[in-house]
């Protein structure tokens, strides 16, 4: 059973079930849905608790299946955590975990407790992610992406009795907070946090948000392919700082823009041989949020400007390695911020509107 993770505390107040499994790669998310679930088993009996981490192939699944089996002279309940951080149980996981869910059918004595990282299409049709969605609860807790951060922290801010103002201004201030927090749910809480130890519940001002919120943002440079189609001007030339500050390889940040200038000259390429674009962006392995800004960008973009974009990225190759391209600085980071520019302008001619905001709507 699939369980939207807004639905969970609704769920737990109806009653619960004896297997939850949790998936998902942002650690705030799936400690707060585990703690619920938990508090939740507390609250009904379930006083004991042993975790059990998968740490690779010799990894001890009788242990599991033991502990699931057998109860302590000091317990009626209990919880049993099982945390596979690869997301692959490997050959004798699968089908103990296959076990440990359908034992779990009935047994109100041991609450089993599955926690996974985020899990591509291929794994959930695997026959032990199926036992466990089938006999149990299954929760994705997918990330906050960017163009939800600000209605997330409006939501965190009211649970503590605090809110922005209302309008443009209230606007700004929770952009402000998001830029200072994205890619960094975990801080982003500790920040939210920090305002309620500061300042009293009510409505907190710009100014008392800027000085108060430190700048904890964490930049994902395949992120910055989707901030780059959107047109996000901003929000490109933040990250790009960012990834810089934080280490990142300029070659890894060319290959991420370079390989979307291609696929778009790839793209256009099929459309112009006939194939319908929903057809050519399958063949290029385009889907999600970047579909869909590929199937804004595409209609507006000249072949002209493709070539140029390819041109550009070709000379930019060479700089991140050490080589001069006239015209060009010299610098690698200069000139991705050159290239990206580039491109993310060639974008923003959809919707000049979005140029420094979020992603595009759908």
């Amino acid at each position: 059973m699939q369980l939207a993770a807004a639905q969970l505390n609704n769920h737990l107040q109806k009653g619960l079930r004896s297997l939850y499994t949790l998936h998902g790669d942002e650690p705030l998310l799936q400690q707060e849905a585990a703690d619920a679930i938990r508090a939740a088993a507390r609250a009904q009996g379930y006083t004991e608790r042993t975790v059990h981490t998968v740490a690779g192939a010799h990894f001890n699944w009788g242990e599991v299946l033991a502990a699931g089996a057998s109860l302590s002279l000091f317990a009626d309940r209990q919880i049993v955590e099982v945390r596979i951080p690869s997301g692959k149980p490997g050959k004798e996981g699968s089908p103990a975990l296959q076990q440990l869910a359908e034992s779990a059918d009935g047994n109100d004595s041991t609450l089993t407790l599955v926690l996974l990282p985020k899990l591509d299409g291929m794994t959930k049709k695997g026959a032990w992610f199926g036992a466990l969605d089938s006999h149990g609860v299954t929760i994705e807790l997918p990330p906050v992406e960017r163009a939800a951060l600000p209605q997330w922290i409006a939501q965190r801010l009211s649970m503590q009795g605090q809110r922005v103002a209302a309008g443009d201004e209230g606007q700004r201030t929770l952009q402000f907070f998001a830029d200072r927090v994205e890619g960094n749910l975990l801080a982003a809480h500790q920040e939210i946090q920090k305002l309620g130890l500061l300042y009293p519940q009510g409505e907190l001002g710009f100014e008392q948000v800027e000085s108060a919120v430190l700048n904890v943002a964490r930049y994902d440079v395949f992120k910055l392919s989707e901030a780059v189609l959107g047109g996000q001007v901003g929000r490109v030339q933040r990250m790009l700082d960012g990834l810089k500050a934080e280490g990142e390889t300029p070659i890894l940040v060319h290959y991420t823009l370079s390989e979307d200038i291609r696929a778009l000259k790839r793209v256009k390429d099929a459309m112009a041989a006939g194939r319908p674009l929903p057809m050519a962006l399958r063949e290029q392995r385009v889907w999600g949020i970047k579909e869909r800004l590929f199937e804004r960008v595409l209609p507006r973009l000249t072949n002209t400007a493709v070539d140029n974009l390819l041109h550009s990225a070709h000379l930019v190759d060479g700089i991140v390695k050490g080589l001069k391209a006239p015209g060009w600085p010299t610098d690698g980071w200069q000139a991705l911020h050159r290239l990206a520019f580039s491109l993310c302008m060639e974008c923003s001619a959809i919707s000049p509107s979005h140029r420094g905001g979020g992603i595009i709507p759908a």
